[in-house]
């Protein structure tokens, strides 16, 4: 099982599509506090439709909370813009916890400090950033790709 992991999330639609891609995916979704929306918030439920009640999740209420429970912390991966090694590159196991932050500006610096292992999306140069929904995509099936590989 991947572990998705959204830091201070801000768009209800796009973390309830995150929710149905977990569900999908058999992902567990990590939700860290604060959040830009309340978890009853009726786009959340739109966008994650009548999937929400089969979403294995967690919420925490600091980033500290959540890794305190993490058992391998050499198996978290930040994504970031900034990063320098692609998410193509990385090899990805079972029970990887993959990291976003917060739409409108990604994970903070006191976060990234936190982890050494950082990754990117390749994006062509006309384009600021992908949506969020759109970026875990990305790397859950990349994940899930080489894990069914093993």
């Amino acid at each position: 099982m991947l572990n998705i992991v959204l830091i201070e999330p801000e768009i209800p639609n796009n973390t309830g599509n995150i929710g149905r891609l977990c569900v999908g995916t058999e992902s567990r979704l990590h939700l860290i506090h604060p959040f830009g929306f309340e978890i009853t918030d009726k786009n959340l439920k739109r966008s994650g439709l009548d999937y929400w009640v089969h979403l294995d999740w967690k919420e925490y209420q600091s980033v500290a909370e959540w890794k305190a429970q993490i058992p391998d912390l050499s198996r978290v991966f930040l994504m970031s813009s900034h990063a320098e090694k692609s998410y193509l590159e990385q090899e990805f196991q079972d029970g990887d916890w993959l990291v976003f932050g917060k739409e409108s500006v990604g994970l903070s610096e006191e976060v990234l400090a936190q982890f050494e292992n950082h990754l990117k999306i390749p994006i062509s140069k006309y384009v600021r950033s992908y949506n969020l929904a759109n970026s875990v995509t990305f790397l859950i099936g990349e994940a899930k790709r080489q894990i069914d590989l093993k």
